[in-house]
């Protein structure tokens, strides 16, 4: 009998798979951020982290050719995975674990939950998406007899938002202030309250344009929690564009720089990727159907005019 890998409903990883997966990405990563070469991890990182991480690196590897002079090895434990069971390629896979590193929750136990995507059997584990929760914001995850998790539906089926369409969604919703699905938060209502209040300035006016960007290593993936809701992992892109008085120039700092291209004159453009992270309620929840809990964002590349 011939079992066709494409259509058959199996774990995404063995557990000894995603664990080597996890060492391979967090030597990759500590190589890389001691050199500051982007070139030593990129192999190991796709998806909004891969673009955050690459971008920050380059920069980096120019202000500081040296290396990184701060440098501290990442360390992961008390690793607990979450592989759902699944279908065809791509297969991805949920790491949540204990970090000894500082993030800009500040200090403390936070956990790290990372994803991996495995694009196909020819391709390498990558990680794909970060979020930072406190322990008591890591839902607990619907798992079979057998331990293996579950994938939340793509289309939305038994939940109260489509993950597919939540990048659109989100891209909408800070842009106009719709759909009104988002619950009110830092990372939604209080995002748009801040982009209102910075917007006109004297000598300096910002425009925002966000964009869906859920393709290919972005495409959103989530599982399903105990409730019946799901966490769900996307990504997001937006620009933001500062235009200055005539007579003046928007600034660009040291970091920025080696990501800049075109001549600054009135005009600075940057663009930003986001990952975001979201609890979706069951279908027929009431009150807010889409929760963000963290969102980590970074400029990717920057164009002046």
């Amino acid at each position: 009998m011939t079992v066709h890998g494409e259509r058959a409903v199996v774990p995404t990883a063995t557990p000894d798979e995603a664990e080597r997966a996890l060492a391979e990405f967090t030597a990759a990563y500590n190589a890389a951020d001691k050199a500051y070469d982007p070139s030593l991890d990129a192999h190991r990182v796709t998806g909004s982290l891969g673009a955050i991480n690459q971008a920050g690196l380059k920069s980096r590897s120019v202000t500081h050719p040296g290396g990184n002079p701060k440098h501290r090895p990442l360390e992961l434990s008390d690793v607990r995975f979450a592989i759902p069971k699944k279908a065809g390629w791509p297969r991805w896979f949920v790491a949540d674990a204990d970090s000894n590193l500082d993030t800009d929750r500040g200090a403390g136990d936070d956990r790290w939950l990372l994803v991996f995507v495995r694009e196909g059997a020819d391709r390498m584990w990558e990680a794909s998406h970060l979020a930072v929760l406190a322990p008591g914001d890591v839902p607990a995850f619907r798992r079979d007899a057998d331990g293996w998790a579950e994938a939340a539906p793509t289309d939305g089926t038994s939940l109260a938002a489509v993950p597919a369409d939540l990048s659109r969604d989100y891209a909408a919703y800070l842009r106009t202030g719709e759909p009104k699905v988002f619950a009110a938060g830092p990372h939604t209502s209080g995002l748009r309250e801040n982009r209102a209040r910075i917007a006109d300035r004297p000598g300096l006016a910002l425009q925002f344009a966000d964009q869906a960007l859920d393709s290919g290593p972005f495409a959103p993936v989530g599982l399903v929690t105990e409730d019946g809701g799901a966490l769900v992992f996307f990504s997001s892109r937006f620009h933001e564009r500062r235009t200055t008085a005539k007579g003046y120039r928007p600034k660009v700092t040291a970091d920025e720089k080696p990501l800049l291209s075109g001549d600054v004159s009135t005009t600075l453009t940057k663009e930003w990727v986001a990952g975001v992270t979201a609890r979706v309620g069951p279908a027929g929840a009431g009150g807010d159907r889409v929760t963000v809990v963290h969102r980590m964002q970074g400029v990717t590349a920057l164009k002046g005019s």
